[in-house]
Parts: structure tokens; C-alpha cells; sequence
């Protein structure tokens, strides 16, 4: 979610129960405020304040004064229906997750003109956008990637799909047990639990080659971009790139990316992240195999408490990766700045066997 002027400026405005105190960031579907919560007898009635309507599914009473990242859907969200139903998806199911390393849910009314969604406030903010930052040493970086691997089993647990495994919607905070981040898989929008279906989603730089192909999405899609995110972080460019979705798709279908090979990674581990990447869903590892062999790498027990064998791992604060590090290498051009903002997910149609087409992205 990118940072927009208005960000910073304060605001006295109430919305839902909840006072805006500043700007954290606006996407292509709601703006995110840092919001306090007020207390029902002494809130002022005024032009800047919403009642809360329609049916509010939150877990329990919030506290005045008490701090959340609070998500306001766009004008445009609450009039197209499409968007409207996947920002109700979104207050639900954060609602309804409960796990350490998912974007965990406060408060929230899903339909109406004051739908919102109140979460705990990650203070690191994105990962995308911690990445544009300063460097961050390889053991941050495996701690992040075990953290999204272990939300991303926790939902294939549940027999959820995610869609849109991506650094902008990876949430950080500081880890008090020393420098580096812990992380929060969120932004459900997209996602679906198998049982009951739902419409294929995901962006087009970490989109699964099935889903250029015009199939079903399922756990190893996720893999499949949890693969590239990983590739990106620890070799500092993306795997698959094109200034279209043509030629992303055709990345994504025909090309196979150079193995992993960043100082202080394991080989069995980097083995391991490539499989990530494999072409047939069956060839790649299971969520919860990649949370095991990065928590190994970091020296750390499994969340079972089952013990782990470590690997050799980099020291913190030592050894960096790709384009984190103090010098990006040859061929390294920093950061990458896609012709095709990853920001907006890309919705496809779900896949009609007689009439499959190449091009996913094609208007009708």
C-alpha cells in the first residue's frame, strides 16, 4: 500500500467508532489510517463523524484509547459490487484468523457505507516497502520468510488459499528479543477456503503458471509465490519480469530462473526455495515443509515444538542479501521498479476447459 501527501497530516475526523490520527497508506482500493478508539459517551456529534452501521462482526469490545491501524474502503470500492464483496472478505476472514504471523483483526463491519476493518498496527509497516529502506541482514530475512511460511500453512491448514502472496501485503513489526522484524501474513481479500470456492485471483509478477494457463488456484499456488517473493528477497530481483502481462506470462510459463546462491544460505535451503518455483503444482514443496527448513536454518524449534537440527546460517547483522546488502553486485540494479504495478491484483475468470484461453488477462 503506497504512501500518499496526505499522510501525515492529522485529523480530528471520527469514523466507526474511531478517531483518525494520521495517514498510513492508500491502495487501489482503501486508504489506512492510524486510529484511536473513543469513547461512546463522550464523542461529539459533528460533520467528521460516522455512525457505525450494518452488522459488526467484532470478536470482542475494544477499549477506548486504545491504537489500531484502521482500513476504509475508497468511494469507487463501495460502488463497484466486485470490490465491495472482496473488502467484505477482507473484514471477515482477518476476523476470523487467528495465528501470530497473520494480520490479526480488532474490528469491523463488513457491508454498508461504513464498513471498515480495525487491526493491530504493525509499526514496520509493509514489507515492499521496509525493502526500499535500509539493508536487512539474511537472518532477518529467513526470520520474515519463516514467518509468512508458518501463516501461510496455518491457512493451508484450514483449508484456505491465500492468492496474493506479496512483500505489500507482508506486515512488520520490531522483534523484542533483538534487531530484525517479526512478520504478518494479511490482506484477504482474495482469499477463499477450497470447500466453498471462490473466484481465481493474484498479481501477475508472483501468479502461478496454472493460473496464466486458466486453472484452479490451490496451496501450491500460494507456494509459487511465496517462491518468488523469496527469490526476490534473498537475490534482490524478482524472477520473472516484462513491461506486459504477455511477457510476464510467458516469464512465468517458459523461463526458469538462475538457482539461489546467496552467501550464508544452505544449499539444501536454497535447493529447497528453487522447488518453490517448479512449472506442475505437485513439484513443490508443502507450506508447512518451507516453515520447518527455515526455522531449521535460523536454529529453531518447529511451532509443534518439535526440535530442529540447524543449519548454518549467516550471523545477524553480518551477512546480507541481494539488494539489501552494502553492495548489490554485478548485474544488481537495486530495487526493483515493475512496468506493471504488482500493487493491483489482477482478477481472472475461473478456468472453462473448452474454452481455455492463452491470455488470461484479455478482455472479453
Amino acid at each position: 500500500m503506497a504512501q500518499d501527501s496526505s499522510d501525515n497530516q492529522k485529523t480530528e475526523t471520527v469514523m466507526s467508532g474511531y478517531r483518525l490520527l494520521r495517514g498510513l497508506g492508500r491502495g487501489n482500493t482503501s486508504r489506512v489510517f492510524l486510529a484511536e478508539k473513543v469513547d461512546p459517551q463522550h464523542t461529539e456529534s459533528g460533520p467528521g463523524e460516522a455512525p457505525v452501521t450494518g452488522r459488526r462482526v467484532a470478536p470482542s469490545v475494544v477499549r477506548p484509547g486504545t491504537r489500531v491501524a484502521l482500513k476504509l474502503p475508497l468511494p469507487e470500492t463501495l460502488a463497484d459490487q466486485g470490490a465491495a464483496e472482496r473488502f467484505a472478505n477482507e473484514v471477515r476472514l482477518t476476523l476470523q484468523f487467528r495465528h501470530p504471523q497473520l494480520v490479526s483483526g480488532i474490528d469491523g463491519t463488513p457491508f454498508g457505507a461504513d464498513c471498515f476493518l480495525a487491526m493491530h498496527h504493525y509499526e514496520g509497516g509493509t514489507l515492499a516497502r521496509r525493502l526500499s529502506g535500509s539493508q536487512l541482514s539474511l537472518n532477518s530475512l529467513l526470520q520474515v520468510l519463516a514467518d509468512v511460511a508458518s501463516g501461510m500453512a496455518h491457512l493451508h491448514g484450514a483449508g484456505a488459499v491465500h492468492q496474493d502472496v506479496k512483500t505489500q501485503n507482508v506486515y512488520l513489526e520490531h522483534w523484542e528479543e533483538g534487531e530484525g522484524y517479526r512478520a504478518a501474513l494479511g490482506d484477504f481479500g482474495s482469499t477463499y477456503f477450497l470447500a466453498q470456492g471462490g473466484q481465481v485471483s493474484g498479481s501477475p509478477y508472483y501468479m502461478a503458471p496454472e493460473i496464466y494457463q486458466g486453472e484452479t488456484t490451490g496451496p501450491p499456488s500460494d507456494v509459487y509465490s511465496f517462491g518468488v517473493m523469496a527469490h526476490e528477497l534473498l537475490s534482490g530481483e524478482r524472477p520473472h519480469l516484462g513491461d506486459s502481462y504477455e511477457k510476464l506470462m510467458v516469464s512465468h510459463l517458459t523461463h526458469f530462473p538462475s538457482p539461489l546462491h546467496t552467501e550464508g544460505l544452505s544449499r539444501s535451503l536454497a535447493r529447497l526455495l528453487d522447488s518453490a518455483l517448479a512449472k506442475r503444482p505437485a513439484d513443490r514443496p508443502e507450506s508447512a515443509v518451507l516453515r520447518r527448513a527455515l526455522l531449521s536454518s535460523l536454529g529453531k524449534a518447529d511451532e509443534t515444538g518439535a526440535p530442529q537440527e540447524a543449519e548454518q546460517a549467516a550471523p545477524a547483522g553480518r551477512s546480507y542479501a541481494g539488494r539489501h546488502g552494502p553492495s548489490a553486485g554485478p548485474g544488481r540494479q537495486g530495487p526493483v521498479t515493475p512496468a506493471v504495478s504488482p500493487e493491483r491484483p489482477k482478477n481472472v475468470p475461473p478456468a472453462v476447459p473448452e474454452k481455455r484461453s492463452w491470455n488470461p488477462f484479455k478482455k472479453k
